[in-house]
Formats: C-alpha cells, sequence, structure tokens
C-alpha cells in the first residue's frame, strides 16, 4: 500500500535539528553496551571454563597484590634483615 505525502509529514518544529544525531549500534553490539571483551589466548582460556572463574581469578590477584605491597626505599634501609641494593 503506498502512502501520500499528506501522511508523511509530522509535527516536528522548524527550530528542532536531527542532523546532529547518532544512530545507536545495532545487534550483538547492542547487548553487551558498557562492557569491555578481552580475548584470552588458547592456552589461558583451556583453564578458565568460564567468564565468572577468570574474574574470580584475576580478583584473587588484586587481593594478593594489595596485600603484599613492596616495601618503601626507606623501610628497607632501616631494615637490618634486607639485602643489600647494589
Amino acid at each position: 500500500m503506498k502512502r501520500d505525502e499528506s501522511e508523511m509529514e509530522d509535527d516536528l518544529r522548524t527550530e528542532y535539528d536531527l542532523k546532529s544525531l547518532r544512530v545507536r549500534k545495532l545487534g550483538s553490539g547492542r547487548k553487551s553496551f558498557g562492557r569491555v571483551t578481552v580475548r584470552l589466548e588458547p592456552d589461558v582460556a583451556e583453564i578458565f571454563p568460564s567468564a565468572d572463574a577468570v574474574n574470580e581469578a584475576l580478583r584473587f590477584l588484586i587481593r594478593v597484590m594489595r596485600d603484599n605491597k613492596p616495601l618503601a626505599p626507606t623501610a628497607q634501609a632501616n631494615n637490618p634483615n634486607a639485602p643489600e641494593q647494589s
């Protein structure tokens, strides 16, 4: 069925500038809007059965790194058991 010109008219005001609008991404990319995708190498992907397993391992690593911060240089200088630096 063909529409005539009168059906195509709308009530937009002339001051509306629609040229600057951007079209949102469609398809599968839209479903993950705001997410970051990281590709694992095949040998690493073998170890982790799911994204949850990867996230759990990385969170554990982050906790370990935070808990085991290296000593500041001044603290090492005051420690008689610290190895000498060359």
